[in-house]
């Protein structure tokens, strides 16, 4: 008779930049307590910006062909991965052959599984930032610095799920890179858009200041570059003036922050409304895990997950002072 073996732990992989400075390294253990989600880690893999696609292939290879390996959440990289490895996945959801992207990877039924779920994570973090009827009674634009996967869901929700009278007057999109700004617009094109979206390349922070000005009054400015948080500094000058009135979205909740920082500056003489990444954060997890482990959470969970979630960002050390409050490391006690 053989011996019995242990089952191996389970994982959940996270593929970023700096996974490790994440707070979902923190939080991930709290959450697979609340759902039951049984013996399961979280492994980050950290791959340089615009990696080499043989990087891409290895990281997805050893993902696709462990068995202990559940799938994970792609960050940053979600455009680059696609396309390095479209051709190992057994299935492609609607959502990412649109997109061009992958934010989630899943096993389901013996298939390895790629989704793009930014537009519905993102598209609930912004209609808790910009109320009904907004566009509708301002006649504001919006201003997306950065044209890779966060702001190409972004701009597909203001696009499509908006009704029509309550979308923006006009989309500016800016980036560094003409190839991003051409993939961004060829999956518009497909769209067919009946609102103009306007692209501009452009390298320099002042350039960018100007078409910040010109904006009107209420307009929705986003931050999806990674500067503050992959890379240094702000793609806005301290000289740039927000719109009065504007709502603000820095997508980083973590890092140096610069934007953020530039339009707390302003805040209180220019009426902005100001919102990081946290909630992104949030909803984009949330859905990764619905997919990975195949369950459907109701509202009051979601909630509870970024309750437990606001408890770890605010005292990182919670957990580990409440495994040791417990005697030999049990369950955490939520409360």
């Amino acid at each position: 008779m053989s011996p019995l073996v242990a089952p191996r732990t389970r994982h959940v992989s996270f593929i970023g930049v700096t996974t490790g400075s994440s707070a979902i390294m923190g939080v991930f253990p709290r959450w697979a307590r609340l759902l039951a989600l049984g013996d399961v880690v979280i492994t980050g893999y950290d791959l340089p910006l615009h990696a080499e696609p043989p990087r891409y292939r290895e990281v997805v290879a050893a993902i696709r062909s462990d068995p202990v390996e559940l799938g994970g959440l792609v960050t940053t990289h979600k455009i680059d991965l696609f396309r390095a490895c479209r051709d190992m996945f057994d299935y492609v959801d609607p959502y990412a052959t649109l997109c061009g992207e992958v934010s989630c990877l899943s096993k389901r039924d013996g298939r390895f599984r790629a989704h793009a779920k930014d537009p519905v994570a993102s598209g609930r973090a912004l209609d808790e930032l910009v109320r009904p009827r907004h566009w509708q009674e301002t006649g504001a634009e919006a201003l997306l610095l950065g044209a890779g996967g966060a702001n190409l869901a972004i701009s597909l929700h203001l696009l499509t799920v908006r009704p029509r009278d309550d979308r923006p007057q006009r989309i500016l999109v800016i980036d560094r890179d003409p190839a991003r700004l051409e993939a961004l617009r060829a999956v518009h094109d497909r769209l067919k858009p009946d609102i103009k979206v306007a692209y501009f390349c452009s390298t320099e922070p002042r350039q960018n200041d100007l078409l910040l000005t010109g904006l009107p009054p209420g307009s929705l400015v986003v931050n999806g570059t990674g500067m503050g948080k992959d890379t240094p500094g702000s793609p806005i000058s301290d000289e740039a003036l927000f719109p009065k009135g504007a709502l603000v979205w820095e997508l980083n909740y973590r890092g140096e922050l610069d934007f953020l920082h530039q339009a707390h500056r302003q805040r209180k003489a220019r009426g902005l409304t100001i919102s990081d990444g946290w909630r992104y954060f949030i909803y984009g997890w949330a859905g990764v895990i619905e997919e990975i482990f195949n369950l459907k959470m109701e509202a009051h969970q979601v909630r509870q997950l970024a309750e437990t979630a606001l408890k770890f960002r605010n005292d990182p050390d919670s957990d580990r002072r409440a495994r040791q409050d417990d005697g030999a490391g049990g369950p955490l006690k939520e409360g």
